[in-house]
């Protein structure tokens, strides 16, 4: 059986040079970071991809990767992406260095994705499973260039914020500040056109004649009280399932992962 997938594995890795007659460049002087051994996308989709990985991942010295097969062999999609980061070494910095890596089986329905160095650190489990969760609507509906498009741009936009921060805070979406700044600035304005019309003086005593003016009965009643119940529903549904966390691969490099089904 190991034989089998070891067999498997080099005709993958045989397939990946293949298809970059560099070994780390094709002709457009892009790395090559899409792998789409499982034929979903076109040609000019495959390119358009590979463009904007290189982009996004330059400015955040990372290699955004997508790995597409048909099928795994006797191992599992964890292992099997540790493997292939051992095997054919990719980083943006260095070899086995800064990656993030996508990886799709498709008669599994397997997505699974890993955060090598400045990933790992940028792109912790918990920011693996919101980007897994955006990218497999997508998925589930066949739409994967979309998928990959929002991955590559997700995981860009995250590595942009700290370490410690929930980068789908609504406090950093910039259209919420403008909004915010909008209304502040209404408001100042309003405040300032309302000043600008005079002061008024007359209030409510201003006619009144307290020598007339007087309470003449007060009464307090008391009716019912009524105290009511409601039940509060327990969520026990779930999700479609998964489970993220990291490890390190038998070459000894830790990363970050996130796992689950589309």
């Amino acid at each position: 059986m190991r034989r089998r997938y070891a067999l498997w594995m080099v005709l993958f890795l045989l397939t990946v040079c293949w298809m970059m007659p560099t070994g780390i460049v094709n002709a457009d002087g892009d790395k090559q970071l899409i792998f789409d051994d499982a034929n979903l996308l076109s040609s000019e989709e495959r390119n358009e991809l590979n463009a904007m990985a290189n982009k996004y991942g330059a400015e955040r010295e990372t290699d955004f990767m997508i790995l597409t097969v048909d099928r795994v062999e006797n191992v599992s999609v964890k292992q099997w992406t540790e493997d292939f980061y051992d095997e054919y070494a990719p980083g943006y910095d260095k070899p086995h260095g800064n990656t993030a890596i996508l990886t799709i089986v498709m008669d599994s329905n397997d997505v699974h994705l890993e955060g090598y160095y400045k990933a790992e650190k940028y792109l912790d489990p918990g920011r693996l499973d919101k980007i897994r969760s955006k990218i497999t609507p997508a998925l589930s509906r066949g739409d994967y260039k979309q998928a990959f498009e929002k991955y590559i741009k997700t995981a860009h936009r995250y590595m942009g914020f700290e370490p410690d921060r929930n980068p789908d805070n609504i406090l950093f979406n910039i259209w919420f500040q403008l909004g915010t700044a909008a209304a502040i600035g209404a408001v100042a304005i309003g405040i300032m056109a309302y000043r600008s019309g005079g002061r008024v003086t007359v209030n409510s005593r201003t006619y009144a004649d307290d020598s007339t003016s007087g309470i003449l009965d007060q009464q307090d009643r008391y009716i019912r009280t009524t105290v009511t119940k409601r039940k509060i529903e327990r969520n026990t549904g779930s999700g479609s399932g998964g489970g993220s966390g990291g490890g390190v691969t038998r070459g000894g490099h830790s990363h970050s992962s996130s796992s689950g089904k589309f």
